[in-house]
């Protein structure tokens, strides 16, 4: 028997490609602390939802991009965004099992492993940021993702299809 074949893909680059467009959007310097992790949320999301076609290959490309378009030392995030591609692929099944608020607590833990990766990276050249500021977008994005999961879910089930 024959995989049905997968489409939907246009989709998963386009949402990853606005996130990115999000990521680096001019924003008042007051509300900068408050910017979610926006390429982290969307990675977060089709990882639990399309495990088999989003992992740590995508994460490793999307933190690259990130790198470059933040202009930060080459890996920084494409190491913080595979380890969480990672995690979320194991614990899928736990996160999907369970109702949106709770997935946010589970992505407020993702995104912060992510942010404590980049700090340490951060910490090891020497620029490391000194204030507890510095994790307000892990609880930005954790409020932002019963939103984000609906719009993403909603575009999954429209354009997506994926072979089981």
């Amino acid at each position: 028997m024959s995989p049905m074949p997968q489409r939907g893909g246009g989709v998963i680059i386009i949402s990853f490609a606005l996130a990115l467009v999000l990521s680096v959007l001019p924003m008042p310097y007051w509300t900068h602390i408050y910017r979610p992790e926006w390429v982290t949320l969307v990675l977060i999301y089709w990882c639990i939802a399309l495990p088999q076609r989003v992992g740590v290959g995508i994460g490793w490309g999307a933190g690259l991009l990130l790198d470059v378009i933040n202009d930060a030392v080459l890996g920084q995030y494409a190491l913080s965004l595979a380890v969480v591609a990672y995690l979320a692929v194991k614990m899928h099944r736990r996160i999907r099992a369970v109702p949106v608020w709770q997935q946010a607590l589970t992505v407020l833990l993702l995104v912060g492993t992510q942010q404590m990766l980049v700090l340490w990276i951060k910490g090891i050249i020497g620029q490391a940021p000194w204030s507890m500021s510095y994790w307000l977008p892990a609880l930005v994005s954790m409020l932002l993702w019963p939103p984000v999961f609906t719009v993403l879910r909603g575009l999954r089930r429209r354009y997506v299809t994926s072979s089981k």
